[in-house]
């Protein structure tokens, strides 16, 4: 049986995404508007409240859609690799808390977007899943050091990646601490100490 209705239209939802993302670079999340962002994308608001019925809805899918184009690279070196990815995070977050001309320790849109998550239940399980998906492929990535030896047999590959991520979203969030390569060099060495076969 086929599905009813129309399609949706994948062109659509890149206009609107590229089009809200860039309200969000330059207002930040409370200059994010679904209605300003129909009018730009030249649709229909019903269409747009129709895929995402808030503008919470609609921020989460735009990090989503920044998000996949962010690859994790393997070059047989697990810290200079954990090193690339975590500063791929702590530009992504920089980003994302500079985000209206924002300046300072605020967590900007980064807050916002956790709080999304706490308001709708279904923004939760969508920010979950994402994330599962992303920390997917840095556990996949440890593994394969861990495999071919670099990391020791017994590593906890989730604890590891916990202990990395984690921190940076900490710095952010609760600290207002800066999040660059320098730091992302510290916390990889850090985590690593131990763990690493032949330091």
């Amino acid at each position: 049986m086929s599905p009813r209705g129309r399609p949706r239209d994948t062109q659509v939802d890149e206009r609107v995404l590229l089009i809200a993302a860039a309200l969000v670079f330059e207002r930040g999340y409370a200059g994010l508007s679904i209605d300003e962002v129909a009018e730009r994308a030249g649709v229909a608001k019903t269409t747009l409240y129709r895929r995402w019925p808030t503008k919470d809805h609609l921020a989460v899918a735009v990090v989503a859609r920044l998000q996949e184009d962010d690859e994790i690279t393997d070059t047989g070196d697990i810290r200079a690799d954990l090193v690339t990815y975590l500063e791929k995070i702590a530009t992504a977050l920089n980003r994302m808390r500079a985000a209206g001309g924002r300046a300072g320790p605020s967590a900007g849109v980064v807050a916002e977007l956790a709080a999304a998550a706490a308001r709708h239940e279904d923004i939760g399980r969508l920010a979950r899943r994402q994330y599962a998906e992303r920390n997917a492929l840095a556990l996949a990535l440890i593994e394969r050091a861990r495999v071919r030896g670099e990391l020791r047999a017994d590593l906890d590959a989730e604890a590891l990646f916990d202990q990395l991520a984690g921190a940076l979203y900490y710095r952010v969030m609760i600290t207002g601490a800066p999040v660059d390569r320098a730091y992302a060099e510290r916390l990889v060495s850090s985590a690593l100490e131990g763990n690493l076969t032949c330091p």
